[in-house]
């Protein structure tokens, strides 16, 4: 009796990826990016932007105490999420603008799982050797040397892993300050875990799920599609041109092969471990390592640049027939593109509108509703209102309060005689006023009354304001 079958795994087990070193335009581009994007992250938190005695001199800070982000001349109050709404759109529109035109362009040369990645696996080529090193290293016996070799690149990982965590907080607290409390034990609690939990996912996304993530995790391959077209430019195989591949170059029939000498340089090189020459993927990542592979190869043979290369689906008709493909200007400036374009601009200029016109000074107004008015002993109505005083200058400002309103009205302020108050620079201050009303007069004896409540900086004259209601005595029916 035949033993019984192995039923059906639902998940294949992850094959190692080995990318061979490979020297050319793009991996030279990928390295610049690389050094630019980790030295900005990095570095950042450290610049020193002076703002004045009040406010904190780091130059991009994310303040949650504060309730403030501040990029250097430029500082973001809690009102004005907007802002941050609209980057985040125009980061959307950004990304659907360059896949429409250069397909998974962001994911091959700028995205953090990418970046890190490359880095890691630097420290592993450093460590271990090229690919045919690895290869043979990860089919090896563990020996003394095999977990020299392992501990020495974990440890080496460990370190970015915890300098990728120890960045990302000091985002969110005064860098000098906050190094300090990490190393003698006297930070938040918060700003351990932080550190840790992205000292986790560095490390083993970077080292060890690499592609996984991307192919897995990642839900942009699966969005990608809808912003390609057949005009897009992209990584691919000129397969008209290289087949039928064959690596016998002198034997019969080789007159009839293609330029593919099959050498599997491009496979060799791919950090997502795909065979480019089976056509667009999934897991393609278009990082053009694979360009730099094959036109080396070329080069060597004495064949033409560009087997591999960035191509619009649109021109294999033309080249098929051997006639030149079109411009790249003409794949980029089409439609799609130069509509995201004009999106993402306008959007941009409108937040460059939005910050220069800005106020530094603000007034919010809430009336005191428990209870709705207060009659007084003269028979006299009275409201309540908290009035929220913003002033974002980083200087001390007195502001005079004033009313406008079709009934006359009385104002005066909790805890004061006079009329106006001093905010603090870069601070907000919660000011109770109360406005009455005379017992005969029709404020109070109308529903509501609409008022306006205004505030004008003493020094300046600068004035802002803010809408509100007075609720008199016919409200007490309702």
């Amino acid at each position: 009796m035949s033993a019984p079958a192995s039923p059906p795994k639902l998940y294949e087990a992850q094959e190692p990826v080995f990318p061979r070193r490979v020297a050319g335009y793009y991996r030279t581009l990928k390295w610049w990016i690389m050094a630019i994007t980790l030295g900005i992250y990095y570095i950042t938190p450290w610049i020193r932007w002076d703002r004045g005695p009040n406010l904190p001199d780091q130059a991009v800070l994310v303040d949650m105490a504060g309730r403030r982000f501040f990029f250097f001349w430029i500082e973001i109050w809690p009102h004005e999420f907007y802002f941050v709404a609209g980057l985040l759109i125009m980061a959307g529109l950004g990304l659907f603008l360059f896949t429409s035109a250069l397909g998974r362009v962001w994911c091959g040369y700028s995205c953090p799982q990418t970046v890190w990645t490359d880095l890691f696996i630097l420290v592993e080529r450093w460590i271990e050797g090229d690919r045919n090193a690895r290869v043979k290293l990860w089919n090896a016996p563990w020996s003394p040397r095999k977990a020299r070799l392992r501990l020495t690149k974990w440890t080496v990982w460990l370190l970015i892993a915890v300098a990728t965590g120890g960045a990302w907080v000091f985002y969110f607290a005064d860098a000098p300050t906050l190094l300090r409390q990490l190393f003698t034990l006297d930070a938040p609690v918060v700003a351990y875990a932080s550190v840790a939990l992205l000292t986790a996912t560095t490390f083993v996304f970077g080292g060890f799920l690499r592609e996984q993530v991307c192919i897995y995790m990642c839900p942009w391959p699966r969005i990608q599609a809808a912003m390609m077209d057949e005009d897009t430019l992209t990584v691919a195989y000129r397969d008209w041109r290289g087949e039928p591949r064959g690596k016998h170059r002198k034997a019969e029939g080789a007159e009839s092969l293609g330029d593919c000498i099959d050498c599997m340089a491009c496979v060799n090189v791919c950090p997502m471990g795909i065979d480019i020459r089976d056509g667009q993927q999934l897991e393609c990542i278009t990082c053009a390592l694979c360009i730099d592979a094959c036109d080396d190869v070329m080069a060597r043979i004495g064949k033409p640049r560009g087997l591999i290369d960035y191509i619009a689906l649109s021109d294999e008709p033309r080249e098929r027939e051997g006639q030149a493909p079109r411009p790249a200007w003409r794949h980029v400036l089409r439609p799609r593109v130069m509509l995201y374009t004009a999106l993402w601009a306008l959007v941009g200029l409108g937040l460059l509108v939005a910050l220069f016109i800005r106020a530094d000074m603000t007034i919010s107004v809430a009336p005191v509703r428990n209870p709705v008015f207060v009659t007084l002993s003269d028979g006299s109505i009275r409201n309540a209102y908290e009035v929220r005083l913003r002033n974002q200058g980083g200087a001390d400002r007195e502001f005079l309060l004033s009313i406008t309103a079709e009934d006359p009205l009385r104002l005066s302020l909790e805890g004061t005689e006079t009329l106006s108050v001093t905010v603090p620079a870069d601070q907000t201050l919660n000011q109770r006023v109360y406005l009455t009303a005379d017992r005969d007069s029709e404020a109070a004896e109308e529903n509501s009354t609409q008022v306006r409540f205004w505030i004008e900086d003493v020094a300046s004259g600068t004035r802002a304001y803010a809408d509100s209601v007075f609720q008199g005595r016919n409200d007490d029916d309702d």
